[in-house]
C-alpha cells in the first residue's frame, strides 16, 4: 500500500516529468511556426523577385498548423495557458481549495475523454495514411506524405490526455493533504474536516440534472437549448471552454443523430479539418510579429514620440497614449499586447508628471481596444473565418471606425482634462520629456512606418495575402529588434514559445467552434432563433441593440474569441435575413466584444493591466473606475457605427 508521501513523491516527479515532456514537444513545435515564417517569405521572394514561387507552400502551411496546434496542446495545459475563466473556480480555488480540487477533477476528465476521442478517430486515419501511401498537394507539382501529420495529431492528443491525467493526480494529491495543517500554524486542533462539500454536491446535482435532461425524450432544438446552457454553466463553473464546447456539442450530436459514432466522427473531422487551411496560418505569424515588435521596444518608442509631440496640451500624455496604442495597434492587432507594453511604459511616465493614477490606469486599459480593431486585427481575422467574408474587406472597413474610435478618445481626453480637470491631473505642473528632437522622433518612427507598409501596404496593395502579410510582418520586425540589439537569442526563444501557447489557446477554441457549429446546425436553432427574429418585428436595429447588450454582458466574463465563438453561430443567419451586411456586422461586433473587457466584475484587460503594473497598492476598482470613461466614449462610437454603416463601408 503506497503512503500519502510516496504518491505525493511520485505525483510530482511525474508531473515535473511530463511537463519537461510537453516542454520540449512545444519547442520544436514553435521552432515549426518560425520555419514556416521563413518557408513564406522565401516564397515571396521567390514570386516577386526570382519569378519562380516556391511549391506547396499553402498546403504545408495549412497541415502544419493542425500539427503545431496539437503538439502545443499538452504544454497549454500544463502552462495554465488554456483558455477558461476563473469566475467560480477561481474563488473556490482560493476559499475552498477541496471543492475546487474535486470539480476539477470532473473537468480535466472530461478533458482526458474529448481527446481520447480525438486520438482514437485519428488511427484508423493514420494506419491508412501509411498503408495507402497518402499525400497532399498535386502529381508533378508537389506533394508530401500525410502520415506525419496524422501522426503528430494523434500523438499530441494522447500527450494532451497524458497532460489532463497529471492533472487529476494533482488535484488528487491536493485531496489528500486537505486534512493536513502545518503544526505552527495552529494551536490547538491538528487536523481540519476539508470544506466545499456543499459545492461539489451541488455541482454534481447539476451535472445529474443534465444528465436527466439529456436522456429525456428531447426534440432536435431542445437538445440544442440544453446543450448551450450547460456549456455555459460549464464555462462560468470554470472548465476549459474548448473542452466545454466539444464535450456538450458531442453529447448533443450523439442524441440529435442517435448515433455516438456520428459524434465521433464529427470530432474526428472538425479536430484534423477545422483548421486545415492556410489562412489560419496568420494567427501564429500575426502573433509572432507582435511579440517581437514588444521585445523591440518598438511601443516605448511611438508614445514617448507622441508625448513630445503632445507634452505641451492639457491631458497630452493621455492623447499620446491614445496615439501610440493605436500605432502599435497597426503593427500587431493585439489588444492584450497593447494594454500590457503601455502599463509598463505608459502609466509611469503620467503618474510621474502628475497626472491621476485611476485616468492614466484607465487610458491605458481602454485605448489598448484599437489593437483589436484597426488593422490587421486578429480578432476581425477570426470573425471572418466564422463568417467567411473577406478578411481584406473587414480590414478596410475597419479604417475609419478604427479612426474615429481613437479621435473620440482623444477628444473625450481633451474636454475631460478641461472640464474635470481633477479627473485628470492630481497637479498642475507642467509635463516634460525631455531628449526628443526631430531627428530622434523621424528615427524612432522609421521602423514603424516601415512594419505598416509592409504589412498594410501588402494586403491593400494585393501584393500579400493576410498570411504572408504576417510572415513578412514578423520577418521584417525581427530584422528591426537585431538592428536595434533587442533581440538576443534567449529573448528570441521565449518570444516563440509564447508564440505557440498563445496561438494554440486561440485555434483550439476555433476547432471545438466547429463542433460546436455542427451541432448547432443539426438542432436547427439558428434557423428557429433568425424566424424568431424575423416575425418578432423588431428589424435590423432592435435585433443589434438585444445582439450588442448580450455581447457586453459575455464580455464582462469570457475573452474575446470564445464570445465571438459562441455567438456568431446563433447571430449570423439572421443579419442578412434582416437586411444588414456581414462585414458592417463585423465592425459592430468586435467594438462591442472589447467593451465587454473593460467592464466589472471580470473585465480581462483590465486584469492584464492589474498584473503589468508595478504598484501593487493599485485595486482593480482603481482601474475599473479610470476606464470607466471609455466605455461610455466606446458605446456612443458602437451606436454612431450600428445606425451609420456607411462609415465601416467607405472604402467598399
Amino acid at each position: 500500500m503506497i503512503s500519502e508521501r510516496q504518491f505525493r513523491h511520485t505525483t510530482d516527479r511525474a508531473e515535473a516529468g511530463v511537463r519537461s515532456l510537453t516542454g520540449f514537444v512545444s519547442g520544436a513545435a514553435s521552432i515549426w511556426i518560425f520555419c514556416l515564417m521563413l518557408l513564406i517569405c522565401g516564397d515571396i521572394f521567390g514570386r516577386t523577385v526570382l519569378n519562380t514561387p516556391l511549391q506547396g507552400v499553402s498546403e504545408i502551411v495549412a497541415n502544419s498548423i493542425v500539427a503545431i496546434v496539437f503538439l502545443q496542446a499538452a504544454h497549454a495545459l500544463m502552462s495554465g495557458r488554456m483558455t477558461r475563466t476563473d469566475i467560480l473556480i477561481g474563488w473556490l480555488e482560493a476559499e475552498r481549495p477541496f471543492a475546487a480540487s474535486l470539480i476539477r477533477i470532473v473537468f480535466h476528465m472530461a478533458g482526458i475523454f474529448v481527446f481520447a476521442v480525438i486520438a482514437t478517430g485519428t488511427w484508423p486515419k493514420l494506419a491508412d495514411a501509411w498503408i495507402e501511401n497518402e499525400f497532399f498537394g498535386a502529381h508533378g507539382v508537389f506533394t508530401a506524405p500525410v502520415w506525419p501529420i496524422k501522426a503528430c495529431l494523434f500523438a499530441g492528443s494522447l500527450l494532451t490526455c497524458l497532460a489532463f491525467a497529471i492533472q487529476v493526480l494533482h488535484d488528487i494529491k491536493t485531496l489528500a493533504g486537505s486534512g493536513r495543517v502545518a503544526p505552527l500554524k495552529i494551536l490547538h486542533t491538528p487536523t481540519v474536516q476539508p470544506r466545499g462539500w456543499g459545492y461539489f454536491a451541488a455541482f454534481a446535482v447539476l451535472l445529474v440534472l443534465g444528465y436527466l435532461l439529456f436522456s429525456a425524450d428531447l426534440g432536435r432544438v431542445q437538445i440544442g437549448l440544453v446543450a448551450i446552457a450547460f456549456m455555459l454553466l460549464l464555462i462560468f463553473s470554470g472548465a476549459h471552454i474548448a473542452v466545454a464546447l466539444i464535450v456538450l456539442s458531442f453529447l448533443g450530436i450523439w442524441l440529435i443523430r442517435d448515433n455516438p459514432n456520428v459524434a465521433m466522427r464529427s470530432l474526428a473531422l472538425a479536430a484534423d479539418g477545422a483548421i486545415n487551411r492556410y489562412l489560419f496560418g496568420v494567427v501564429p505569424l500575426f502573433v509572432l510579429m507582435g511579440l517581437v515588435v514588444d521585445a523591440a521596444d518598438i511601443g516605448k518608442d511611438a508614445f514617448r514620440v507622441a508625448a513630445w509631440l503632445l507634452q505641451k496640451i492639457k491631458g497630452g500624455l493621455g492623447m499620446a497614449t491614445v496615439a501610440a496604442n493605436a500605432v502599435f495597434a497597426s503593427i500587431t492587432g493585439i489588444s492584450i499586447a497593447s494594454a500590457a507594453v503601455f502599463s509598463r511604459v505608459a502609466v509611469p511616465q503620467m503618474v510621474a508628471n502628475g497626472y491621476n493614477n485611476r485616468f492614466a490606469l484607465g487610458v491605458v486599459a481602454g485605448s489598448s481596444v484599437l489593437g483589436m480593431l484597426i488593422p490587421p486585427s486578429l480578432l476581425l481575422i477570426i470573425y471572418g473565418v466564422l463568417a467567411e467574408v473577406s478578411v481584406g474587406a473587414l480590414f478596410l472597413a475597419a479604417i475609419v471606425p478604427g479612426a474615429l474610435l481613437a479621435a473620440v478618445f482623444g477628444i473625450g481626453i481633451y474636454l475631460m482634462a478641461h472640464l474635470r480637470p481633477r479627473l485628470v491631473m492630481q497637479s498642475e505642473r507642467p509635463t516634460v520629456i525631455e531628449g526628443e528632437t526631430w531627428g530622434s522622433a523621424v528615427t524612432k518612427l522609421t521602423p514603424i512606418a516601415v512594419l505598416v507598409l509592409i504589412v498594410l501596404g501588402g494586403i491593400y496593395s494585393g501584393i500579400f495575402t493576410p498570411t504572408e502579410a504576417g510572415a513578412a510582418g514578423a520577418a521584417a520586425a525581427i530584422g528591426v529588434a537585431l538592428a536595434r540589439r533587442k533581440l538576443t537569442l534567449r529573448r528570441f526563444w521565449n518570444v516563440l514559445v509564447e508564440t505557440g501557447l498563445v496561438s494554440v489557446s486561440i485555434l483550439m477554441l476555433i476547432i471545438a467552434a466547429s463542433m460546436y457549429s455542427r451541432m448547432l446546425t443539426l438542432s436547427t436553432i439558428p434557423q428557429e432563433v433568425t424566424a424568431l427574429f424575423t416575425s418578432a418585428g423588431l428589424g435590423l436595429y432592435g435585433f443589434l441593440l438585444v445582439y450588442v447588450a448580450i455581447v457586453i454582458v459575455m464580455g464582462m466574463i469570457l475573452d474575446s474569441t470564445s464570445i465571438m465563438l459562441i455567438l456568431l453561430p446563433l447571430a449570423l443567419p439572421i443579419v442578412p435575413e434582416l437586411g444588414g451586411d456581414l462585414v458592417w456586422f463585423g465592425i459592430v461586433t468586435v467594438i462591442a466584444v472589447e467593451i465587454g473587457l473593460l467592464t466589472p466584475p471580470f473585465g480581462l484587460t483590465v486584469y492584464v493591466v492589474k498584473a503589468t503594473i508595478a504598484d501593487r497598492n493599485t485595486t482593480l476598482g482603481d482601474i475599473f473606475i479610470g476606464t470607466f470613461p471609455f466605455v461610455i466614449m466606446m458605446s456612443i462610437v458602437t451606436l454612431i457605427l450600428m445606425f451609420f454603416p456607411s462609415l465601416s463601408l467607405f472604402f467598399r
